[in-house]
């Protein structure tokens, strides 16, 4: 991110306002003529030369940080982001992946006949790339659920009793939104095959890679809701998520197996 100064006014330092236009997620700008310093999150703002921007983003999301910083936050001596939010920041990359390979694909005369097919799979692949990252805070926040309850009091039995129902609440959250996670990586895996077959051939090694990543994200992402169920005392909950668990893992198995078939039957290289 960068800082700039004006004479007229100063732009927040630490949230790295551009003057011209601003990202405030993938996909969507946001013009600003004049942005004076406000808070992170907020919507209303005016400038010293009258113009008031239509919205500043929260600096706070994973999305909205540099590469170097989320690395430097995962590195550091810190609960979250961890393997959750990686798990989902690496299937977001997956997803950018396939929009990439369609993006070489549509509009040239070649791939005519795919071109429909290609939009929807566009559509759905930038779709899952932006709830993607959206669940790396998501994974956050469900973490600090269950973290807070260990700071809850414990001296009474009424104490006890309400900490404990808390946890298992919190618990519950912690194991769901991986498993969100790891569907939407289902979701890439089931279309890379499509992309990899059909889509240009000069980009289907980044179909690949999507692949390799989406995979790669779905079984880290398991394992987290593998060791929240393991804390778990509601035993129809266990039994109903390992059972949707272990459903997806396979599913996830043949739609892998499919899409590096399909990518090394296009590329002519084994994978």
């Amino acid at each position: 991110m960068f800082a700039f100064c004006c004479p007229s006014f100063a732009f927040p330092e630490a949230h790295g306002h551009w003057p011209g236009n601003l990202v405030d997620s993938p996909g969507r700008w946001y013009n600003f003529r004049c942005v004076p310093p406000v808070q992170s999150g907020s919507t209303r703002a005016t400038s010293t030369c009258g113009h008031t921007p239509r919205k500043v983003p929260d600096m706070t999301k994973a999305a909205q940080q540099t590469i170097q910083e989320f690395m430097d936050s995962l590195a550091a001596k810190t609960s979250t982001p961890g393997g959750g939010g990686a798990a989902a920041l690496t299937g977001a990359e997956a997803a950018a992946l396939i929009s990439m390979v369609v993006n070489f694909t549509l509009g040239r005369k070649k791939y005519a006949d795919v071109e429909e097919e290609m939009q929807g799979y566009l559509a759905r692949s930038e779709a899952l790339r932006q709830e993607l990252l959206d669940l790396i805070d998501a994974d956050a926040e469900a973490f600090n659920a269950v973290s807070a309850c260990y700071g809850m009091p414990k001296e009474t039995e009424e104490q006890k009793a309400a900490r404990t129902a808390a946890m298992q609440k919190a618990l519950k959250g912690a194991a769901q939104v991986p498993y969100q996670v790891a569907e939407r990586c289902l979701a890439i895996l089931r279309m890379a095959e499509p992309v990899g077959a059909k889509g240009n051939p000069n980009v289907v090694s980044d179909a690949a890679t999507a692949a390799y990543l989406g995979q790669a994200a779905l079984l880290s992402a398991i394992a987290n809701v593998s060791i929240n169920l393991k804390y778990i005392k509601d035993e129809a909950f266990v039994q109903e998520w390992a059972a949707k668990r272990d459903d997806l893992v396979a599913q996830a198995k043949e739609a892998y197996a499919a899409a590096l078939a399909a990518c090394e039957q296009t590329l002519g290289v084994p994978l």
